[in-house]
């Protein structure tokens, strides 16, 4: 058990990446990313979501929409427990970090409709995991992403101070570098 939960973890955050694998998330991921300080709060608040959203969406869809046959209802049922954890993340960081908060901005309330989000609370039924494994495919998802986000704010931050012609300043050189990224990222699926 410890094994798989070690290699779910980590196929989440290396190889089935949402970013890099499925191209998720690409808003935050481009948006975000030009200050690793941001990327790194706002990587954290979506781990946190994540993570709760895993076993509360586990156990609303085996307790709830399996046992009384309300399985038409799960994309809309996830979707409001990940409105509600997030607005919760958003009034913990606006009570206890105004700064922050400002930073963040828009995307804070934007983790709603990050579709990684709910790519992960769809994909937990139709993988058939545990409570404990979707618990860490949360875990694992959530840094996965956030790994992605630092990934590029750290590259960003770097080629700032660069000489970089201008035709390739903003959103060109962004972009390739989101592809050379997932290039690379892809190389780890060729190691099974």
């Amino acid at each position: 058990m410890l094994k798989e939960i070690v290699l779910l973890m980590l196929g989440s955050i290396l190889i089935n990446n949402f970013v890099f694998a499925y191209f998720l998330g690409t808003c935050p991921y481009l948006g975000v990313t030009d200050k690793l300080s941001s990327s790194l709060s706002l990587g954290a608040a979506t781990t946190f979501v994540m993570t709760l959203t895993a076993p509360i969406v586990w156990l609303i869809n085996n307790y709830l929409l399996v046992r009384f046959n309300l399985i038409f209802l799960q994309n809309v049922t996830f979707i409001l427990v990940i409105a509600v954890l997030v607005q919760l993340v958003e009034m913990f960081i606006r009570k206890t970090s105004p700064v922050l908060y400002r930073t963040l901005g828009i995307f804070l309330p934007l983790i709603t409709t990050n579709c990684c989000i709910l790519f992960l609370a769809i994909l937990i039924p139709i993988r058939e995991y545990s409570l404990v494994t979707s618990l860490f495919f949360g875990i694992g998802s959530g840094l996965g992403f956030m790994l992605a986000l630092i990934i590029m704010a750290g590259i960003r931050e770097e080629l700032s101070l660069a000489d970089i012609p201008p035709s390739l300043k903003g959103a060109p050189l962004t972009l390739i570098l989101a592809g050379l990224i997932a290039l690379s990222f892809m190389g780890f699926a060729g190691l099974l």
